[in-house]
């Protein structure tokens, strides 16, 4: 799926210049939000257990409320973009942001799971409407030559939401600030989010596209229906025995998805404006650059839910015990992904993806080992060399591969590549988190076994992960050597792909 390319040349000059002051002040205001979109993802998996014991949620419920947030977004990514290049950057950030706010209160006040989940679905969708404004107001609201230093701010940002996520919840699930339990982890985004709304409507200059895409909501909605044929039965199957409708929905889910490509060809056909600019499918190494951010975001959305569960449930840390122990994997990422780009790639290319991929699955089989080895007595410290292992080689794959897969594709297409492409991983995401019923749930049973029936649950779900870094892998080799320049965005700090890559490392 596509976003509107944020950093289109008659945007920047549509928009007016700000007072100096002023557009630093308004830098301040959206990468507040991106900050707080960023931890509130990441926030979530630590408060997991917490929020089970609290409100009884199934491990169903507990899936969807990850899965459901980034579903919402992923469905919502491209016509929350288009709507900024449509009606304006501004209107729609500061709508999102007032949306998010809403929606973090609801989350913080369920009075149930299904309230949660619900809330969790607006609150993606919300962001959904947000977080595709703001490297759009970076690049109208700065000159070129102030760019880079700008980027690298918002870069930093994303490293500093990388660590603190985690940590910020353990806190304040662990805290139990007033006796709410888990609910401050969404209530502490009230104050930022009404701050970030009066600040905005002051200091945020407004722009929109001199031309833009139309909206292809037809093309959503199919789109968000083959996804939730499959995800749906994937998530609820176990829990509901496995029912023939299950197996049903999911084998005409491909039919959706085809009525969906006919649909996007007539689109294109008709007015240029189709949710996913199927043409690009045809240059191989962009298809298997998305089949390489399908498989990954699975296996990134599996491993740090199971992770978490492993931790609080298995071994029965706390939340604040948990959060330290994710120290090293946060620290490894971060350094590793300015190594790969900035040292690495430049030199070895494609070798370096392929080499945090044999990292990852390293450290993933060592993790292994070691949770059959000490089961429910495993220490931090023991845990700690599989965790820089994965951290690392996470770092080395997520930091360059966008550039990689987009070096390809012709510049006038590269904000609709770098829209299929984030989305996509959002999308691997959501199913690496349905695919925890069968790679992790199935064995933990209901739970009866207590700790000791999260060891083979455990031990079971990194196989399954091992196996899809071993396919990321083999899909590596389809990628170009080197990322070819000639294709590429015009900025690479600007693109827009780069804050949802950023989220694989901490969703």
């Amino acid at each position: 799926m596509t976003a509107p390319d944020p950093i289109a040349p008659d945007a920047a000059e549509a928009a007016p210049a700000p007072a100096d002051r002023r557009r630093w002040l308004a830098l301040a205001v959206v990468l507040t939000a991106s900050f707080m979109d960023l931890v509130d993802a990441t926030i979530v998996n630590i408060a997991i257990p917490s929020i089970q014991k609290d409100t009884g949620a199934s491990f169903s419920a507990v899936q969807w409320v990850t899965a459901g947030y980034a579903l919402a977004f992923a469905v919502g990514l491209i016509t929350g973009g288009r709507l900024g290049d449509i009606h304006g950057r501004k209107k729609l950030f500061l709508l999102g942001m007032a949306g998010f706010t809403v929606a973090s209160a609801l989350c913080g006040f369920a009075a149930d799971p299904g309230m949660l989940v619900a809330a969790r679905v607006l609150q993606g969708a919300m962001a959904a409407l947000m977080v595709p404004q703001v490297l759009a107001i970076i690049h109208v609201s700065f000159p070129a030559h102030e760019r880079g230093k700008v980027f690298g701010m918002f870069g930093a940002v994303i490293g500093l939401g990388a660590v603190c996520g985690p940590l910020i919840g353990a806190l304040l699930t662990q805290g139990d600030l007033f006796g709410l339990q888990w609910r401050p982890i969404f209530l502490i985004n009230l104050p930022v989010g009404l701050a970030g709304i009066v600040l905005g409507r002051r200091f945020i200059g407004e722009s929109r596209a001199a031309t833009a895409l139309r909206l292809d909501l037809v093309g959503t909605a199919l789109a968000t229906l083959g996804l939730l044929m499959v995800l749906y039965p994937l998530t609820q199957g176990r829990e509901a025995g496995w029912p023939v409708w299950g197996f049903v929905s999911m084998a005409a889910a491909p039919l959706v998805f085809a009525v969906f490509v006919r649909y996007e060809r007539a689109k294109a056909r008709k007015d240029g404006s189709p949710l996913v600019e199927l043409s690009l499918f045809r240059i191989k190494t962009f298809a298997a650059g998305v089949g390489v951010q399908l498989t990954f975001g699975a296996v990134s959305g599996l491993f740090f839910l199971i992770w978490t569960l492993y931790m609080q449930l298995g071994l029965g840390w706390g939340p604040l015990h948990a959060g330290l122990t994710g120290i090293p994997f946060s620290l490894a990422c971060s350094a590793a992904a300015g190594l790969s780009v900035q040292k690495l790639v430049p030199r070895f290319g494609r070798k370096v993806l392929q080499a945090g991929a044999l990292v990852m699955l390293a450290g993933a089989l060592l993790y292994l080992w070691e949770a059959g080895h000490y089961g429910t007595a495993m220490q931090s410290w023991q845990m700690a060399p599989a965790m820089l292992l994965m951290g690392a080689g996470m770092g080395l794959i997520v930091a360059p591969i966008t550039d990689t897969v987009l070096s390809e594709v012709p510049t006038e297409h590269s904000g609709s590549a770098s829209g299929i492409f984030n989305t996509t991983s959002q999308v691997g995401m959501a199913l690496g988190l349905a695919l925890s019923s069968v790679a992790f749930f199935g064995a933990v049973g209901d739970g009866a076994g207590g700790g000791a029936a999260f060891i083979p649950a455990t031990t079971r779900a990194l196989w399954w992960i091992a196996g899809g870094l071993v396919l990321v892998f083999g899909l590596l080799f389809l990628l170009p050597r080197r990322a070819r320049q000639h294709g590429a965005p015009e900025a690479a700090g600007a693109d827009p792909a780069a804050e949802r890559d950023e989220r694989v490392l901490v969703s």
